[in-house]
């Protein structure tokens, strides 16, 4: 409750939160919300401007921008956080594992991360995507083959803090099975790590997926997607900018709404960085006010 009374007092945070949900039913309920066929191919209405029946208008093959725009949030931001999801389900099994049991397991496992890490992660996708081919299905698994080894040092990280606390330790002396006490010890403490470090994945994710996209090695056409719509409308970005304009915008919106959340996100779930923030504001203004009472001592 406290963290969403301070998620809650965060205006930004929580217009955030705001466009994340409706972006996410926009995608899910796509086929109720679009108001016409993404792929309905009209050339008398190609090129055409903004109207009441099109209210983005429509690209060079008469397809219908908006209608797009809203089934393109189903690879570019709800297939992200299903490859999100499994990447920090990969990295948080390995990753409590190392941490907990540490010794030669946490040695194989993170020697395992070093070899995965030692590889700049848009180097390793492109190869994993060269080998499976080009599609979004193929990407995906390459950015949860690259992304794991990540998250499972990160979470290694923080069970082992946690793994040393007194309270573990004599869970572990007195007879309590080692899942046990992960699940119900461990878990619940690094679950706001690990909520902070998936949240603020997912920008960089949804502009990796776009971006392959727009090269042409995610989902292929006639499908909706954001970066293949940038891609498709760059032909004409001088004549027609603005259809560069609507994805380019939605991508924008969208990584700025989870980068804003994440934000939020990580100070309600630490109150050090909070009372660090107020700290901050109200410095200011006390030395101020200290220099104006020391002015009119002065004068007096």
């Amino acid at each position: 409750m406290r963290m969403l009374n301070n998620l809650i007092k965060d205006k930004l945070a929580t217009v955030s939160l705001i466009v994340i949900i409706a972006i996410i039913i926009g995608g899910l309920f796509a086929p109720l919300v679009a108001p016409h066929d993404p792929n309905e191919i009209k050339m008398s209405l190609r090129y055409a401007s903004p109207s009441w029946e099109h209210l983005l208008g429509n690209d060079h093959l008469g397809r219908c921008i908006l209608s797009r725009i809203i089934y393109g949030i189903r690879p570019s931001v709800l297939w992200v956080l299903f490859a999100l999801f499994i990447s920090v389900l990969i990295g948080a099994v390995l990753g409590f594992l190392a941490g907990y049991f540490k010794g030669k397991v946490d040695a194989f496992i993170m020697r395992i991360c070093d070899i995965m890490l030692s590889f700049p992660g848009y180097v390793m996708t492109l190869a994993i995507v060269s080998v499976l081919g080009v599609g979004l299905e193929n990407i995906l698994i390459a950015c949860i083959l690259v992304k794991w080894a990540w998250f499972a040092r990160v979470i290694r990280t923080s069970v082992m803090k946690y793994s040393e606390l007194e309270y573990v330790k004599f869970s572990k002396a007195s007879g309590i099975s080692d899942m046990k006490i992960i699940y119900k010890h461990l878990v619940p403490v690094t679950f706001s790590d690990i909520a902070v470090i998936s949240s603020s994945s997912i920008g960089s994710m949804i502009l990796q997926i776009s971006g392959f996209s727009f090269l042409g090695l995610g989902i292929q056409a006639p499908n909706a997607e954001w970066g293949m719509m940038l891609n498709e409308a760059r032909e004409v970005m001088f004549t027609r900018p603005e259809l560069m304009l609507a994805p380019g915008l939605a991508i924008v919106i969208v990584v700025s709404a989870f980068n804003f959340f994440s934000d939020a996100l990580q100070v309600a779930l630490d109150p050090k960085l909070m009372t660090f923030n107020n700290n901050i504001v109200k410095k200011p203004r006390t030395s101020k006010i200290k220099f104006q009472k020391k002015e009119v001592a002065n004068k007096l």
